[in-house]
């Protein structure tokens, strides 16, 4: 007897079983002959009815673009040696209660850096006014106010590593009435009194204002480095609105201007859809107006919210970049994984010796690159820690 009344269709089915085959729900749901149909809302355009929908005519979204295998990162536990030294870093970091651009911006080399013993060191906050469409770092309109005393605590860091060469990076502060360029100063002047240390410098636009560009510059860095980012074409895809392709070039000549002794230098990234003639045009506008040092690498989507890769470029495409920028006589840094800052005591020490070559009309040469440790790390050479502001 139950399983006679399970049988049984239950009231609202059979209601609904009538109205579907009902003659009036029929001709509604019949669309009129020459009204629309679901392919003519989807993208590609409307299809003919004539000719069978088959999977190649649907239209799809474009596939995703796949890491090639040369974009594989560094897994620092791959030796007992990187493990160790990766944890150390770490450890470090911790003890000074700063935050990490290496973590912060998702930073590709992190595992690289991090197991031969360098870091990027975040001051001045965490969050940014702007929303660059490729940078991970947060973004708000009213960040947390400065910590007055965070350039001794960046002083007291560095002196307890034994550090020689900083790169010390800012976030936008729009919000401040100075764009956060006291502060940046500030920090400059406490570094240098720790002897004989080399201060990089990767500076925001400061709004195109050249009394702030001119206060930085005045706190005595051996690098100013801002970055253009992209080719003109793309800049208002890339960066913020606040942003802009003529305004970059301007700081940096008017800093090239202002201190002709500054190294000046610029960071290309590759892979958000740019040409080869942009590529090659922006290398030429940075070179016009007196930038020395030019970085090129691969653009990598940090998350979903940002920017898609349009397109990984090669490592001999790279080395075509570095050797055509090296023609127009910049000196040039160009690989999938370079960054701005990566091995920046390096190549501020290379372009020193490329300067006293041109002084003396020969062809002096570096040694090449040198390992970048912390103090007590084995074979030690040169000592880097970059600072972000």
């Amino acid at each position: 007897m139950l399983a006679a009344a399970r049988s049984r269709p239950l009231a609202w089915q059979q209601l609904l079983a009538q109205r579907l085959c009902s003659p009036s729900f029929s001709a509604a749901a019949r669309p009129a002959d020459n009204g629309p149909t679901l392919a003519d809302f989807l993208p590609g355009g409307s299809h003919d009815p004539s000719q069978p929908l088959t999977a190649s005519a649907m239209p799809f979204k474009a596939p995703v673009v796949r890491k090639p295998p040369w974009l594989k990162m560094v897994n620092p536990n791959l030796t007992v040696e990187g493990g160790e030294r990766y944890k150390m870093v770490r450890s470090k970091i911790k003890e000074t209660g700063l935050s990490t651009v290496c973590e912060e911006a998702r930073c590709p080399n992190v595992g690289e850096c991090w197991s031969g013993g360098t870091a990027t060191i975040m001051i001045m906050g965490d969050t940014c006014t702007r929303g660059c469409r490729f940078c991970s770092v947060a973004t708000s309109r009213a960040p947390a106010a400065l910590d007055a005393e965070e350039p001794e605590k960046v002083a007291d860091a560095v002196k307890k590593w034994g550090l020689d060469y900083i790169v010390l990076t800012m976030v936008d502060r729009d919000d401040l009435p100075d764009q956060g360029a006291a502060h940046v100063a500030t920090t400059v002047r406490r570094l240098k009194k720790s002897g004989e240390l080399r201060v990089e410098t990767l500076c925001g636009d400061f709004q195109g204002r050249g009394e702030l560009v001119k206060m930085v510059l005045d706190s005595g860095m051996d690098v100013f480095a801002h970055n253009i980012e992209t080719v003109e074409r793309l800049q208002r895809n890339v960066r913020d609105r606040r942003a802009s392709y003529a305004q970059t070039l301007e700081v940096l000549r008017l800093a090239k201007e202002y201190r002709p002794d500054v190294v000046t230098k610029s960071s290309i990234m590759l892979g958000l859809g740019e040409a080869d003639e942009e590529v090659h045009q922006t290398m030429v506008d940075l070179r016009d107006i007196g930038v020395e040092i030019v970085t090129l690498g691969q653009y990598l989507q940090p998350t979903k919210r940002h920017m898609k890769v349009s397109h990984y470029v090669t490592p001999e495409k790279f080395d075509e970049w570095r050797v055509a920028g090296e023609a127009l006589g910049l000196h040039v840094a160009s690989g999938p994984l370079v960054r701005s800052s990566y091995k920046a005591g390096d190549f501020f020490k290379e372009r020193m010796l490329m300067r006293a070559a041109a002084e003396k009309g020969d062809n002096a040469r570096s040694d090449g690159p040198n390992e970048l440790h912390f103090p007590g790390l084995a074979d030690s050479k040169t000592r880097l820690v970059d600072v972000v502001a």
